[in-house]
């Protein structure tokens, strides 16, 4: 569905809800600055066929929808059920209702069972399961494929040259092994934007996959 001035002003009231609900109910969804880069990325990708992991509310689905491909699809998963039903909600009252394909459950045990091709990913669901999330849906990534993923940099801590608090340590090993693989991964390439929480943009430039 094109994203018309009509349907941009039906939007618009929507997601202004919608981030005043994120805001009272303490529900993250992308900073203003990461929200440049995310549009930019989305734009410049067109893509016809998104995979989200990390629905939320619904919020970066909706942003994805209205600049994405005339005939976007996107299958997204979210494990929370509060936000889930908070995403079916509000994705149900957009004009793009009919166009995304909603799964509840555990990303890491669901991607082995869906099929087709993605042109573009959008991961800002468990921040631990980045690299491994990847290598599940890397089978389904369509040539040319761009992967955003969301707070990478973790507050600062990724990047961070001294001592880790301990219950930090885990997470920022984890999303220093995700960079660490997909900035040295042949048939990739990868730049990371440090706007706001950090996001990854890999984009896939070889013809054949390459394991992680």
């Amino acid at each position: 569905m094109a994203c018309t001035e009509a349907i941009k002003r039906e939007m618009e009231p929507l997601l202004r809800e919608m981030e005043r609900y994120a805001e009272a109910h303490y529900v993250p969804i992308l900073r203003a600055r990461e929200r440049r880069i995310f549009c930019e990325t989305v734009m410049e990708a067109c893509p016809h066929r998104i995979l989200e992991l990390g629905t939320g509310i619904g919020y970066s689905t909706l942003v994805q929808a209205m600049l994405g491909a005339e005939d976007v699809r996107i299958v997204t998963v979210e494990i929370n059920e509060a936000r889930m039903e908070a995403a079916k909600g509000f994705i149900g009252r957009s004009p793009y209702r009919d166009c995304i394909e909603m799964h509840f459950g555990d990303a890491g045990e669901l991607l082995s069972s869906l099929g087709g091709t993605f042109d573009f990913v959008f991961m800002d669901a468990a921040k631990g399961q980045y690299a491994n999330y990847f290598r599940l849906f890397q089978p389904l990534l369509a040539e040319q494929a761009v992967i955003a993923a969301d707070n990478v940099l973790f507050h600062g801590y990724v990047q961070a040259k001294g001592k880790i608090p301990h219950k930090r340590r885990s997470m920022v090993q984890h999303l220093r092994e995700y960079i660490e693989m997909i900035t040295h991964m042949e048939g990739y390439e990868t730049v990371i934007r440090e706007d706001g929480d950090g996001m990854a943009i890999t984009r896939r430039v070889g013809h054949e996959h390459e394991k992680a």
